[in-house]
């Protein structure tokens, strides 16, 4: 932000509460609470959009960021907020109901992994079925009616295996996220390696929230990493 690269805006909830979240029997701290929420509101009057908007929502990536990268930590949620009415309002935004679909799908498929606790292999044989079904080699051959069949599919998957609907509250799909994260500070690989570095346990990880951009809109639409020098050389350009 600093040096004026557009950086989308974003907060982080500290490793503090992840440490008083164990302190309390896996439970977040009360007075975090509206702070997060009054975070959440100065992303919204940033970005210029609604978290929950049915119309024009913003939707979030929820991230870990422990100071220390480490093996098992929790995979990135993208595309938080989606759900069946905002999807639509999105479709109708964008006028782009493919793109709109392919990210409910993705959330979908992540949320049920990492939130969940729904294996990947279940929605990749719903994914593969439907490429072999369609005809296609490529994820961007299917067609906005293709993935509106494995939205259908995935909900069917979320039923199944965690017994109850795909949330659609947004501030629901948030709590579950939040608390993913912090829950991923245990995963048995973290755990593990913890042990074997001689890393502290109770330093915990925080957890980001960040508006999304796309690199899903389409052929002029792309996603990757950025870096303030080169991570090779350490030279200071931007790589």
């Amino acid at each position: 932000c600093k040096i004026g690269i557009p950086v989308p805006p974003g907060f982080t909830i500290t490793t503090e509460v992840c440490a008083a979240y164990y302190e309390q029997g896996k439970k977040i701290p009360e007075k975090a609470v509206p702070e997060i929420d009054e975070a959440l509101k100065k992303v919204e009057a940033t970005f210029g959009k609604k978290f929950g908007d049915v119309s024009d929502p913003l939707l979030v990536s929820v991230r870990s960021g422990a100071a220390l990268s480490m093996p098992g930590m929790m995979n990135t949620i993208l595309n938080l907020g989606l759900n069946d009415a905002t999807t639509e309002g999105l479709a109708a935004k964008t006028d782009n109901p493919r793109f709109a679909y392919d990210c409910y799908r993705r959330f979908i498929q992540m949320f049920g992994e990492v939130s969940m606790g729904i294996e990947m292999e279940h929605f990749d044989e719903v994914f593969d079925a439907r490429k072999a079904k369609a005809k296609v080699k490529l994820d961007t051959d299917l067609s906005a009616k293709d993935l509106k069949a494995i939205i259908d599919d995935y909900k069917k998957i979320v039923r199944k295996y965690a017994k109850r609907e795909f949330p659609q509250d947004p501030k629901e799909q948030l709590v579950m996220s939040r608390d993913a994260v912090f829950m991923s500070w245990w995963a048995p690989k973290a755990s593990y390696y913890r042990k074997m570095e001689k890393i502290d346990d109770s330093i915990g990880t925080a957890c980001s929230v960040q508006a999304m951009v796309f690199g899903n809109m389409g052929d002029t639409s792309s996603t990757g990493v950025g870096f303030t020098r080169d991570p090779g050389s350490g030279e200071k350009v931007f790589y």
